[in-house]
């Protein structure tokens, strides 16, 4: 056990030996690229969409937006499908779904990291805006929206690089 020692050479030829994929473009990336997420309207998806469709576009999105995340940034491990069944099952007690509008918000204020931007979102801001009109998802949208605008050009499921 004593002889077995980790590798300490860096760089893209590492990276390769070792079958990691190497981004290339933007210096300072790192070698995991992520897939483009898709970029919203924050008004539809606050209050369009889930009017015409009596409440069901909310859990939607919120599904969608946690499986774009994680393939996003493939570090995060997030659970779409449990981040679901939170407000589903658990949207009575009301502490389970304000962790997990905080989580998310998290998870994006990463992305924006990840994205090589500047962290403006606040999970504290995407947990208590839900008092005020359900704002949250606007304001959660609206977020993710800069991490696919520092993408300019990119089509969603594109590979796109990821800053350190």
């Amino acid at each position: 056990m004593a002889d077995i020692q980790p590798t300490t050479t860096s760089g893209p030829s590492a990276a390769a030996q070792a079958g990691g994929v190497v981004a290339t473009g933007t210096p300072g990336t790192v070698g995991l690229p992520g897939l483009a997420m898709k970029r919203r309207g924050p008004v539809a998806v606050w209050l369009g969409l889930p009017l015409v469709t009596l409440g069901i576009y909310q859990l939607v999105w919120y599904y969608k937006i946690h499986k774009e995340l994680q393939q996003f940034d493939r570090r995060q491990t997030l659970n779409p499908g449990g981040s679901v069944l939170v407000l589903i099952f658990l949207g009575w007690t009301l502490i389970a779904p304000l962790i997990s509008f905080r989580n998310t918000g998290r998870a994006i204020a990463d992305a924006q990291r990840a994205a090589g931007l500047q962290v403006t979102c606040s999970p504290a801001t995407s947990m208590w805006l839900v008092f005020v009109f359900g704002l949250n998802t606007w304001y959660m949208q609206r977020q993710l929206n800069l991490v696919t605008d520092a993408y300019p050009g990119v089509t969603e499921g594109t590979q796109v690089p990821l800053a350190a």
